[in-house]
């Protein structure tokens, strides 16, 4: 696993591979891809060129969280794995929901969701209490993702921003909103030891309310079918 740092010149550097014993505190990104995104060639370059890149808005605003909240490394999927090379890549889908588990935080980055802190406490003159991001939450690209399935079950905290930065909540006090969304109950949202549900119920979120949602297959949410007699070398759908 790779991580990035940022010092105090704001210049990004990646580390090496780090081995399971040696990663430090990190936070992670949860993200929809773009088609301007910053990879892991970019990153090794220096200077920063790819400051330019319109992905870059995203690694800023992971970088700035994770340094409010006291994290000097943080993961970005798109710029930490080198993708050209199919054994690491294949590597980094296998150990996704660990590294999504292993993070003190994980912020998801609502690209196509804008609020600015102005207008984000604002309500529905037709819908008394509901705020005007609600239905633009509700839409966001980010919950059609494969990805997201795992992304939602795996960290302990995780926190929702607008395109802008702004607060939106966290996975608990969105809790009705996402279980409305997605069709995952509420108590596998909520950090409950994933034994406790039946393969049957799991494989239901993979279906969640509808195929539009991204969860009509196992392949599409990255959770691997295969089987392992060796409980280490479970693949992510036995951690589910």
């Amino acid at each position: 696993m790779r991580l990035l740092q940022r010092d105090n010149a704001s210049n990004y550097t990646v580390t090496a591979d780090l081995r399971a014993d040696g990663i430090p505190p990190y936070a992670i990104l949860s993200h929809t891809w773009g088609t301007d995104e910053v990879i892991y060639n970019d990153v090794k370059t220096t200077p920063n060129d790819w400051h330019k890149k319109d992905g870059y808005a995203k690694i800023k605003f992971c970088a700035d969280q994770a340094q409010r909240h006291g994290l000097q490394h943080f993961w970005v999927g798109s710029c930490c794995i080198d993708k050209s090379d199919a054994i690491e890549r294949q590597t980094a889908i296998n150990s996704m929901f660990k590294w999504y588990r292993g993070a003190q935080r994980c912020y998801v980055f609502l690209s196509d969701v804008s609020c600015l802190s102005t207008s984000c406490s604002a309500t529905s003159s037709q819908q008394p209490g509901v705020a005007l991001w609600d239905a633009a939450f509700r839409g966001s690209r980010w919950f059609t993702r494969g990805w997201t399935l795992q992304e939602l079950i795996a960290p302990q905290i995780i926190e929702f921003y607008s395109r802008k930065g702004v607060f939106f909540g966290d996975k608990r006090s969105l809790e009705a909103v996402i279980r409305d969304v997605t069709g995952i109950p509420a108590r596998a949202l909520r950090n409950i030891p994933l034994f406790h549900f039946t393969t049957l119920e799991r494989e239901a979120w993979c279906d969640g309310p509808g195929t539009n949602r991204g969860f009509h297959s196992i392949a599409e949410t990255g959770i691997s079918s295969k089987r392992h007699d060796n409980p280490r070398e479970r693949t992510t759908f036995d951690q589910l």
